[in-house]
């Protein structure tokens, strides 16, 4: 049977739309059928015409409308989101959370980023060849109802993420102005991170090319005011295992935050046309994505080593954590007003950061239910946005556990993800060529989901062996560090998730021909 749980299969007179599965048997769905009919779907979809938003969610994109051959475009979308203040406070934890020295710092940055970025590379090559958004490409591995539960962890994410990063935007701008409390900077930078992201894929990638250019100038400044300031000190490095369990943690920190793009990577390349080549796509992407979380994690760990020579820098950082630790570097002693206008850029980068969590988000909420899906995308942006702003700010008096409790559980359930991902991709559907795409709204074509849901279950197994956490402390854990452990979950939560999937998928395979 068809998948009639997705829009596009509805009965028209109830829907209010046409028959639209494509004449070529692919399943895609052209743009002019989202608003046929009188229902309220078909209606909000008209007024979505009327101002050019986006209508699409999570239909597949027909090539006729892949019309994105720009690639480098895949690139300066992760540039702009990731050179920001966001990325910088993940530096900080090294030396500050996790009492590193310099050389351990960076050295963790540099080979974490790495790992962590490439399922973020591979994934975007995806958007291109099938035209599915990341939650709806997850149905090839999870199947039709497991794939649920993943895109509700994914709703999470990106709640999560949002709400992190508009606590240091709201920060900073606290730092500029102490008469505006932090609740109001992130009323402001949500509100602009909704207009944006309400219009949809175009305005997204639009924004995204041009807001990278202020931020990397006032880093630039960031960089030459720190150099000129004299403070820096290369703090020695400890040894034994409490330094291991420390990089070992900071190191999932890192992964965490690097991979956190991976569940909608595709999302940023669906209207990029099938005959994109791929290692582009992937190297645009790398690129995009190195290049600014190297540049900012350094620099992050590097100036908070001044709180150890500098009380300005110190009292900077207790009165006004990141955006104090920016206000010592470019406004005290320093530049001034155009200090302070530097950091009301760096605060603004924020939207920037936001922008790819709140528009995928609108996705993410269709995959959940039929009913669901038929509420127009930038409705559910819209409810999004409240529902950060509401955790954001009661969060932001605790931002540093937070940040780095949020970072470590991100990394754990999206190492399940790629893991039982990876594997379905490179060992049963060896390849693109495995898919066969039009499946994608067809759930008796697509796998059951029992062995990814035991495989995700001994995933969390993994996970829970490896935490360390504050409230919990697994036992393999324990012994990769000194008092404190080293968190090693996301690496045995993809290993226990890929060897359990590994054996159980030809079972499964073999039991249901699916």
């Amino acid at each position: 049977m068809s998948y009639d749980k997705d829009v596009e299969k509805v009965d028209p007179e109830k829907q209010g739309s046409v028959t639209v599965a494509s004449d070529d048997g692919s399943h895609a769905i052209a743009g002019e059928n989202f608003e046929v009919g009188d229902s309220m779907y078909a209606k909000l979809q008209r007024f979505a015409g009327k101002w050019n938003i986006e209508q699409r969610g999570i239909e597949r994109v027909p090539e006729s409308e892949k019309t994105d051959t720009k690639l480098y475009k895949a690139g300066t979308m992760w540039l702009a989101a990731n050179l920001v203040v966001s990325s910088f406070a993940i530096g900080v934890l090294g030396p500050h959370i996790f009492a590193l020295g310099w050389r351990s710092s960076w050295l963790t940055i540099l080979f974490f980023n790495l790992l962590s970025i490439t399922p973020v590379c591979f994934f975007s090559t995806f958007g291109p060849e099938f035209g599915l958004r990341q939650m709806i490409l997850s149905r090839f591995y999870f199947g039709p109802h497991l794939v649920r539960f993943i895109a509700f962890l994914n709703c999470l994410a990106c709640i999560g993420w949002s709400s992190v990063n508009v606590i240091v935007g709201a920060q900073l701008i606290h730092t500029v102005n102490h008469s505006v409390p932090e609740y109001a900077g992130i009323l402001i930078i949500a509100f602009c991170t909704f207009i944006i992201t309400c219009f949809g894929y175009k305005v997204v990638h639009y924004y995204e090319f041009y807001s990278w250019i202020p931020c990397f100038i006032v880093f630039l400044i960031t960089v030459i005011q720190f150099a000129r300031s004299g403070v820096f000190t290369a703090i020695p490095d400890g040894s034994g295992k409490e330094t291991a369990g420390s990089i070992l943690s900071f190191g999932g920190a890192i992964y965490g935050f690097g991979t956190g793009w991976c569940s909608y990577a595709a999302d940023y390349t669906v209207y990029q046309p099938k005959s994109a080549n791929k290692y582009l796509v992937f190297f645009y992407t790398w690129a995009g994505l190195i290049v600014p979380l190297l540049f900012t994690e350094i620099l992050g760990a590097a100036i908070y080593m001044g709180t150890y020579t500098s009380e300005v820098y110190q009292t900077g950082y207790e009165t006004g954590k990141i955006g104090g630790l920016f206000g010592a570097v470019l406004v005290t002693n320093s530049l001034g007003n155009f200090g302070n206008f530097c950091l009301v850029i760096l605060a603004l980068s924020i939207i920037g950061n936001n922008c790819p969590n709140i528009y995928s988000i609108g996705l993410s909420v269709q995959v959940l239910s039929t009913k669901l899906q038929r509420v127009p995308r930038f409705i559910w942006t819209f409810i999004a946005t409240c529902c950060y702003i509401a955790i954001a700010i009661p969060g932001a008096t605790h931002f540093e556990t937070v940040l780095e409790n949020f970072m470590l559980l991100i990394a754990y359930w999206l190492g399940i993800y790629e893991g039982i991902s990876l594997t379905e991709h490179f060992i049963f559907r060896r390849g693109f060529k495995g898919y066969e795409v039009s499946h994608y709204d067809q759930p008796d074509k697509l796998p059951v989901g029992i062995a990814a849901g035991i495989a995700f279950c001994a995933g969390i197994g993994g996970a829970v062996l490896g935490m360390s956490q504050v409230y919990w402390m697994g036992p393999i854990a324990r012994l990769c560090g000194g008092e404190f452990g080293g968190d090693v979950g996301f690496e045995l939560a993809f290993g226990f998730a890929a060897v359990t999937y590994l054996a159980l998928r030809p079972l499964e395979k073999a039991r249901f021909g699916r």
